[in-house]
């Protein structure tokens, strides 16, 4: 049996108040964090495959 989502009534997310400077600097560094942990992932799984075709 699926189960049906239930859709939220939110016209806003967050406070009522716009994000401090430091709020948004705290999410911005954040992101970057997040993009510079996928791009190891990436470099990672890309030698991990190199190095697998070499050997075979």
């Amino acid at each position: 049996m699926k189960h049906k989502s239930t859709e939220l009534d939110v016209d806003f997310i967050g406070g009522e108040n716009p994000m401090t400077k430091e709020e948004e600097k705290a999410i911005s560094e954040f992101i970057k964090a997040q993009k510079l942990l996928r791009a190891k992932k990436q470099i990672r799984s890309n030698k991990i495959t190199q190095i697998s075709k070499s050997i075979a």
